[in-house]
């Protein structure tokens, strides 16, 4: 799964719409604004329809704001 769209954010918790990049399925939900969420918890993400997770050249978003910036 990957981020198709932040729909919205407060802080480093947001919302967003997931795409599977394999058959397209879309889904909605919750996330963490930081690296760990970018770079761990979304490629592990299995899509419900095909069951596949990210592909091995996954390349995460930037986070809106910095690692250790205290919001």
């Amino acid at each position: 799964m990957r981020i198709k769209k932040v729909v919205s954010q407060h802080r480093r918790d947001f919302f967003a719409i997931y795409e599977c990049e394999y058959c397209g399925f879309e889904d909605k939900g919750r996330g963490y604004d930081d690296s760990y969420f970018h770079k761990n918890v979304i490629p592990s993400m299995k899509c419900s329809v095909c069951k596949k997770t990210a592909s091995q050249d996954y390349q995460p978003i930037a986070t809106k704001y910095p690692e250790g910036y205290e919001i």
